[in-house]
């Protein structure tokens, strides 16, 4: 059993790509379909993507491929464009065949906003348009990734490569300017927006600019697509002359490190404490910066604060004050939030610990004191911090490692008042054993709310 979805998308409503479905007995008869559709007129629209996909019945989807056809130049002058695979769509379809009988499992375009790869433009004329979106994508997250992508801003700010998350799905924007493009000549920058369940930086800005690269040459996005497919179901793509990328090659342990803690902790020294505390009690941190890098570069790097959890799914690093983005934040119980937007500091609403990046400044909130009371305990951890900090001879992940291992201790310490009160059930905090030890009250305090955090209190 053969699958083939078609998406049509018309030069008036190219956020919208309306979506049509077929079911063949026999991949031939799936091929003189594609062939019909395409020898008739087709008035209005700028773009036909075919996506082919095998069914096992017992198994269900397994493999994937997809073919394109662009008529840029003519939708956006309204005129109509004739049926026809051009070369480039007919090579594609071909080692889309191919590679969906001999290739790997994994799919493109899964039907979900997990996996999205889209080209926004900015012509001479000053308009940001989304232009292309594989697959399909509500108008929320199409909203979302305008206000990522900088051709949208004012200040006419060109930001390269800016990254985030929204509702569990990262988003990766790498902006290029054109200068000289006979295929782009009424473009003068574009961007290419590509989402993904998984948090490394590093690995989407590599691919994203050879992406970029392959689009500035071709000016159509079936190129494009061919490499996208190919890592995406090979973990491999190469050009000779728009470089290779290996997904292999890009650890997520190193995203995880690629921060400087050392530096974090050189520029606010033992006040590094209340964010180590604020993360240990998953509470709300928001980080103000009026330039984008910095606020990514920095919050990205505070999660290694915990590194006993890896948990780099709080990280939230580029947030606007919209509705939705604001809405969607506050679902989460604990976050690491980053804006550009000074305005921020006056919603009190949004966080426990507010740290202005500008001006070296942490501001514990009022509803947040209690928690976040500090005592001898951390002034231990302080001083420990600074101290592996200042350390010449030690690495960013030696300083990693020295607090973690703080961590360990305090949470062994915290374990051993706790009970298991019925089998198979999760140890739970014996609140009266705590307070037989007689801790001073600060780090009674802490203890105990960081029982909370760990799900160790009794409900």
């Amino acid at each position: 059993m053969f699958r083939l979805a078609i998406l049509v998308t018309d030069p008036h409503m190219m956020l919208s790509p309306y979506s049509m479905t077929a079911k063949f007995t026999q991949e031939p008869l799936m091929g003189n379909f594609i062939k019909s559709f395409l020898e008739v007129q087709v008035y209005y629209v700028n773009r036909i993507t075919f996506i082919h996909m095998p069914v096992d019945t017992l198994k269900g989807p397994q493999k994937t491929f997809s073919a394109v056809y662009v008529a840029r130049d003519g939708a956006k002058q309204g005129s109509r464009a004739r049926g026809g695979v051009p070369e480039e769509g007919r090579a594609l379809w071909k080692e889309g065949a191919e590679n969906g009988r001999d290739g790997g499992s994994a799919a493109v375009g899964c039907g979900t906003d997990c996996e999205h790869l889209s080209t926004i433009e900015k012509d001479t004329n000053g308009d940001a348009l989304w232009v292309w979106c594989y697959p399909s994508t509500s108008a929320e997250r199409r909203n979302l990734l305008l206000r990522k992508c900088c051709l949208t801003d004012e200040n006419k700010e060109l930001h390269t490569f800016v990254f985030g998350q929204y509702r569990l799905t990262w988003f990766y924007v790498t902006t290029m300017e054109v200068t000289d493009s006979s295929t782009l000549n009424k473009v003068t920058h574009f961007s290419i927006v590509l989402t993904t369940k998984d948090f490394n930086p590093e690995k989407y800005a590599a691919f994203t600019r050879i992406l970029c690269r392959i689009y500035l040459k071709y000016g159509s996005p079936v190129k494009m697509m061919e490499s996208y497919i190919s890592v995406l179901t090979k973990g491999i793509c190469q050009s000779e002359e728009n470089g290779s990328f290996l997904s292999k090659d890009f650890d997520v342990r190193k995203a995880y490190l690629a921060g400087s803690i050392k530096d974090i902790i050189s520029q606010f020294g033992m006040e590094t404490v209340i964010l180590y505390t604020a993360l240990m009690l998953k509470k709300r941190i928001v980080v103000y910066h009026p330039r984008t890098e910095a606020i990514q570069e920095f919050t990205r790097t505070l999660p290694a604060l915990v590194w006993h959890r890896q948990d780099w799914s709080i990280l939230h690093s580029y947030v606007h004050l919209n509705d939705d983005e604001l809405e969607a934040l506050k679902m989460c119980p604990g976050y690491i939030a980053g804006f550009i937007d000074s305005e921020v500091s006056n919603r009190p609403d949004l966080y426990d610990v507010y740290v202005n990046l500008a001006e070296n400044e942490i501001t514990i909130s009022q509803q947040a004191k209690e928690a976040m009371t500090m005592g001898k305990l951390h002034k231990e951890i302080g001083q420990l911090i600074v101290q592996s900090a200042e350390d010449p001879d030690k690495s960013n992940s030696q300083v990693v490692k020295d607090i973690s291992q703080k961590t360990k201790e305090i949470l062994s310490n915290l374990a051993s008042f706790t009970e298991v009160l019925h089998d198979g059930e999760k140890p739970s905090l014996n609140f009266e054993a705590l307070k037989q030890k007689r801790f001073p009250p600060a780090t009674e305090n802490f203890l105990y709310h960081l029982a909370a955090a760990e799900q160790m209190l009794k409900i």
